[in-house]
């Protein structure tokens, strides 16, 4: 191989690299400078950005050999390897919360150092010029411009500006109070680990053939040259999968491989996997696999799905490809509309939505007795639900969930889209066959195709109301497209149909909802788990109305709100914490506020422009008319919404925690809920430590182990901080109790005076017994 000499974080390298190696690939793979990230291969997310001469490039599409003797630096060569001497960039990141899951972290502190180098006074509009090009998922930017801009202040004057904290509850020790989370130097460092981060010693790779159609019967597959070719070890197909063939979050029926009785119903299905030395030789034995196939013919909509002639997905189900009807009644729908003076009826269409979260699937399978570390079968992955994922290995392997072991590592972005199987099961099973360390990477492409979407819909809805804007009924039918498989396709179509009146008091109502298999890819969990589609669709009905009504949209909006001691259609009554008419306060003041601005600036410049002069002296102000200022035009909606957290429908919402105290005034909590960005570390050790009179900074946590941690459920339906959070403090404070018993029996006073504060314990003299 021909040799590349750099120079990387000041220290000259010389290596024997392959002449089609990018440079994101030797710095990763061959240095083991994990902190360079690949999330899109394609020069598209920024988050593989290094700096080359001085210069940012996207090192995932920068040949290696164009680097020959040039100068490379690394999220790791801004910062002593342990973190001591962080960058301003990197110390500003922490101090503002701009890392969330941390994946894209490198790559902007690598652009905007760049930035900072040139300018260190840069404008908002410099800044966001110079970011442009990175993408982040979970922050929203904020936090990001917060901190590069902080970064700035603290080169040009030695002085770190902190971030403006609203003052929003009053805090308690630890409960309220700012903290940096705990892994956030890690992550601006460079040395967090996420799944394609580990390494061991003999690692195999593996690579998944996948269906070419969208529905198609396996009728022969020769894998004989693929296995032929050198540094192959194992082509695994069905018929090497010793335990369930199947598996899946609700419905048992994705299969680990199409084939045999099994058809391929999605262009996703996996047909085959390659494993081998090299990520690229399990690719290219991809190709060697001849298929034959028996092409079926496809359900594309999830209409055509129901209707009697259409082909049968899954012909072991006795409802067809109808995977759940659901239903909501109340009231009398019939009477409510008698009663209308106007009635809207629309039919809406929501598109599959990519979840696009920036680090793609990755699953590392270490075989039992591999090492000292390996006792048995262990599974390294970005996982929401590390049990569910533990039980379904197992299952399809023929073993007891005991004998699995799924270590959860940090994540990338989940949003819901990491809460099914992708290659654990596959990796596992290329582990138990080979007997060696297998990692399964898939690249974006890959990722697209495969996994579950937020679902498709269509939705007609017929809204009625009187002429007073009083909403009397509600009529909705919703077809959602969950695609070949079931994943949690019944839940969130349930969410959709139970959301489907909006957040609004009406007596009556009647929705329908069809949850179909098609031969799209499967739908799943994504934010807003099905509300947003019906959301999109009652929200602008209740336009139309309001604009047949004559009512102002805010206004038309507030008569129906939900309030206290109302009733929702699914018979919810509301008891407590209905913000409703509050945020719609707070946003049409906003609103107005910004219009009257821009109204008087506009004036002011004695421009003559689209909208109506406001009355400056009298309260008016027509919210909706359209704004131009200069070449622009201003123009605003409103929208309102809501939905459930937690799991509802009767599942049960729990969490477990385990709280461990030790002699030198630390303690540690675990729990198997998952942290993919939203900082629920920072909140279990918030909740434990204020239980246990402890700073913040002496609490560890433990998450996503099977081993190590009880289980804590799916960390989705933005549950965690409420279940594991209480399951944390309660488990806290059961500790805190058996030690007050413990210390005031050795110290003959009441439990209640015992008190803790940094890592001791005392009895209170304000409780009158005397200091100790």
């Amino acid at each position: 191989m021909p040799q590349l000499k750099l120079t990387v974080n000041g220290v000259d390298r010389t290596l024997d690299v392959p002449a089609n190696r990018f440079l994101a690939e030797v710095l990763r793979y061959d240095l083991k400078l994990t902190g360079t990230k690949i999330g899109c291969e394609e020069a598209e997310c920024g988050a593989c950005t290094v700096i080359v001469n001085g210069q940012p490039v996207d090192s995932c599409i920068y040949p290696a050999f164009k680097a020959q003797g040039a100068d490379v630096l690394t999220i790791e060569g801004l910062a002593g390897a342990d973190g001591s001497n962080l960058h301003p960039l990197q110390e500003a990141f922490v101090v503002h919360g701009a890392t969330q899951c941390g994946f894209c972290t490198p790559g902007f502190i690598m652009q905007a150092k760049t930035l900072l180098d040139e300018n260190a006074d840069p404008s908002d509009a410099e800044i966001k010029e110079c970011l442009k090009d990175t993408f982040c998922r979970c922050t929203g930017y904020k936090s990001i411009l917060s901190a590069v801009k902080a970064a700035g202040e603290k080169m040009r004057t030695g002085h770190l500006p902190l971030p403006e904290i609203p003052d929003v509850v009053e805090p308690l020790e630890q409960i309220g109070k700012p903290h940096a989370r705990p892994d956030a130097v890690e992550k601006v460092i460079g040395i967090a680990l996420y799944t394609d981060d580990y390494l061991f010693d003999g690692m195999l790779h593996g690579a998944t053939l996948r269906s070419a159609y969208p529905h198609a019967r396996i009728v022969g597959m020769d894998t004989s040259k693929a296995q032929a070719l050198p540094g192959v070890h194992a082509v695994l197909t069905h018929e090497d999968v010793p335990g369930d063939p199947r598996h899946g979050l609700v419905e048992n029926d994705w299969p680990v491989f199409a084939g045999g009785k099994y058809p391929a119903r999605y262009v996703g299905d996996p047909l085959a996997l390659v494993v081998a030395d090299t990520d690229e030789l399990a690719h290219e034995a991809l190709a060697l696999i001849d298929v034959a196939y028996d092409v079926l013919p496809a359900v594309t909509d999830p209409v055509n799905a129901r209707k009697p002639d259409a082909p049968v997905l899954h012909p072991d189900r006795p409802t067809g490809n109808l995977l759940k009807h659901i239903k909501v009644r109340s009231g009398d729908v019939d009477k409510g509309f008698a009663e209308a003076d106007v009635i809207v009826e629309r039919t809406y269409r929501t598109p599959m939505t990519e979840h696009a979260f920036m680090e793609p699937e990755c699953s590392v399978a270490v075989p039992a007795g591999f090492d000292a570390d390996h006792e048995k079968l262990t599974v390294y992955v970005g996982s929401q639900i590390p049990y569910s994922d533990r039980r379904q290995v197992a299952k399809s392997l023929g073993l007891e969930d005991e004998d699995v072991r799924v270590k959860g590592t940090l994540m990338g972005g989940g949003f819901g889209g990491k809460e099914d199987i992708a290659g654990q099961v596959h990796a596992a099973l290329a582990a138990q066959v080979t007997g060696r360390p297998v990692k399964i990477l898939y690249n974006r492409e890959e990722s697209l195709r495969f996994h579950p979407k937020r679902h498709a819909t269509l939705i007609r809805v017929k809204t009625g109301a009187k002429k007073d804007g009083t909403l009397v009924a509600v009529e909705a039918e919703l077809y959602g497209d969950s695609g070949a498989y079931a994943s949690l396709g019944e839940k969130v179509m349930t969410r959709a149909t139970t959301h489907a009146t909006g957040p609004y008091v009406v007596e009556n109502s009647k929705i329908d909802c069809y949850a179909m298999y098609t031969n799209n890819a499967p739908c799943g969990a994504f934010r807003g788990f099905g509300v947003t589609q019906s959301a999109f669709a009652v929200e602008s009905n209740m336009d139309i109305l309001a604009q047949e009504l004559g009512i102002d949209p805010v206004e038309f909006r507030r008569k129906n709100a939900m309030r206290v001691g109302t009733t929702t259609a699914t018979g919810q009554l509301l008891r407590e914490s209905v913000g409703m008419l509050e945020c719609l306060e707070k946003v049409e003041n906003g609103i107005r506020n910004w219009r009257l601005k821009n109204d008087e600036l506009r004036i002011k410049n004695g421009a003559s422009e689209l909208g109506a002069q406001p009355n400056h002296h009298s309260s008016f102000i027509n919210l909706w008319e359209p704004l131009r200022i200069g070449k622009k035009i201003f123009a605003w909606g409103l929208a309102a919404g809501y939905k459930n957290t937690g799991l509802g429908g009767g599942a049960p919402d729990k969490s477990t925690a385990e709280v461990e105290v030790f002699p030198d005034g630390t303690a540690a909590i675990r729990t198997s809920s998952a942290e993919m960005g939203q900082n629920l570390i920072g909140v279990l050790a918030a909740c434990t430590a204020e239980e246990l009179g402890l700073p913040f900074d002496k609490v560890r946590v433990l998450v996503m182990d099977t081993d190590l941690t009880p289980d804590g459920g799916p960390t989705t339906a933005s549950r965690q901080t409420y279940v594991s959070g209480n399951a944390a403090r309660l488990a806290a404070r059961s500790m805190r109790e058996q030690m007050q018993a413990v210390l005031a029996e050795k110290f003959d006073v009441h439990p209640d005076v015992i008190a803790f504060h940094e890592g001791l314990a005392y009895v209170d003299e304000a409780a009158g017994a005397g200091g100790r």
